[in-house]
């Protein structure tokens, strides 16, 4: 429906990434850095208010109604204000929100969206850019959710890092019309042989369940530390430290933790406005991940320490 201008609008959502080239950048919203300069981007992008677990855009009691509510937001907002369903191609969104912090929406709120767009005739893209090829530990991020996109975008990842991004997506879908769509350096056989390298050692050296295994004894000693504090969240090896002040506010000080970790030999980088990302390479070793562990947990601890008391 968008390739023949039937239904020429696109739904994301509020602090996705989804690139930086023109028409991905139009559907990216976590940093204004990410867009200035380059307006006007494209008008026939829609973003929605995504169900952020920790700072919800709407006053919900707990995780799941904030999924519900950003759900009826689209119903009752864009669909019935702004634009009908109809003119709508498809609803982009990341599983897991990356540059965004680190997100995992809440339970119930993928398989809504899934379930909405199902009804309405619209695609569900998903991009798994980050998330995909064992991140989470599953292949991919949506498998945790149990639905199934109709498009996906994969990249990073599927070549250990060589360029190369792939689009998958059901036959009727992906059948457009022949020369409607091409470039110049697609299939480079290098990073095409990388890839296919990639999958036999995520599958020869049970790279899935590692991931599994060790995210989650990491997200325990995290949230044993820090879970009274601070937001720790994640799949697999794909976690997101939040560092929050008093009355959960984004802490201030997330680059003095990162440039303090790297001085004590751990490089992470952060995501959102407070979130330490651990995105470790799957072939970690349990004894390696666990000293990154140790550095950012005394680092965190340290900073506390220093730390004045809030005034009330």
């Amino acid at each position: 429906g968008y390739f023949r201008g039937q239904r020429p609008y696109i739904i994301a959502f509020y602090g996705a990434f989804h690139g930086r080239t023109y028409a991905s950048m139009s559907l990216t919203a976590s940093k204004p850095v990410h867009r200035k300069y380059f307006s006007p981007v494209m008008p026939n992008v829609i973003h929605a208010p995504y169900p952020h677990p920790v700072h919800c855009p709407f006053k919900a009691k707990d995780p799941e109604e904030c999924g519900r509510y950003a759900l009826e937001f689209i119903e009752e907002w864009i669909f019935r204000r702004l634009v009908s369903p109809d003119e709508v191609a498809a609803v982009l969104i990341e599983p897991i929100q990356g540059e965004g912090g680190y997100v995992v929406p809440p339970r119930g709120f993928l398989e809504g969206l899934r379930k909405m767009t199902k009804d309405y005739g619209i695609l569900l893209a998903v991009d798994e850019v980050q998330t995909g090829f064992g991140r989470t530990g599953k292949w991919f991020a949506v498998e945790h959710f149990g639905i199934e996109p109709d498009i996906m975008a994969t990249a990073k990842a599927i070549a250990s890092g060589l360029p190369l991004g792939a689009i998958i997506g059901r036959a009727d879908v992906m059948s457009l019309p022949k020369g409607s769509h091409a470039n110049t350096f697609g299939g480079n056989p290098v990073s095409a042989s990388a890839a296919l390298a990639t999958l036999d050692v995520i599958e020869e050296e049970g790279l899935l369940e590692h991931a599994a295994r060790l995210g989650e004894e990491i997200k325990k000693i995290l949230h044993d530390e820090f879970g009274d504090r601070h937001d720790v969240r994640g799949l697999g090896l794909m976690i997101g430290v939040e560092l929050l002040e008093d009355g959960g506010r984004p802490a201030k000080y997330l680059d003095e933790v990162l440039i303090k970790g790297f001085k004590s030999g751990l490089a992470v980088i952060g995501a959102g406005a407070s979130t330490v990302r651990l995105a470790p390479p799957l072939v970690i070793p349990r004894s390696m991940a666990l000293r990154g562990v140790e550095i950012l947990s005394s680092v965190i601890k340290k900073r506390r320490s220093e730390q004045p008391p809030s005034s009330a």
